[in-house]
């Protein structure tokens, strides 16, 4: 069975308000440049307005909690990802350099000239290093 028009609509009620004479003032200058057609409607519509601006403050608080945590959320679990990464690259770094240090024969002097010269390298190029470049500059 289909409902009447009317009865889904909802009905208007009437009820006493106390506000200061030069709050009405503003509602009669007013409510005819929103096109309201009574100062009623006016006072209905500022009201919908004001419980919109309200709730709309509550979500604004809301997310200055949520965001920081979020992106603290993401922060760690990045963190957390880069420091395995990290963790993996330095074992095989360990592991090439003892196969390095079994075939080739570098004495301590030399050893400590190449690792001035590395942290002189990688300082001016920012740690952009590439094989190809280490292998022209030791052919050098």
């Amino acid at each position: 069975m289909e409902v009447p028009e009317k009865e889904n609509q909802e009905v208007k009620r009437r009820f006493q308000l106390w506000v200061m004479p030069s709050t009405l003032e503003l509602a009669d200058q007013y409510y005819r440049s929103d096109n309201c057609a009574s100062r009623s409607e006016f006072i209905e519509k500022a009201i919908q307005f004001y419980a919109g601006y309200v709730s709309s403050q509550q979500n604004q608080d809301y997310l200055a909690r949520v965001i920081p945590a979020t992106v603290k959320g993401i922060v760690d679990e990045s963190s957390n990802r880069m420091g395995r990464l990290l963790f993996k690259m330095a074992v095989e770094l360990a592991v090439i350099e003892n196969i390095l240090a079994a075939v080739c024969e570098v004495d301590r002097q030399e050893l400590k000239r190449l690792r001035g010269q590395c942290v002189e390298e990688i300082k001016r190029t920012n740690g952009m290093i590439s094989f190809e470049q280490a292998l022209q500059w030791q052919k050098e």
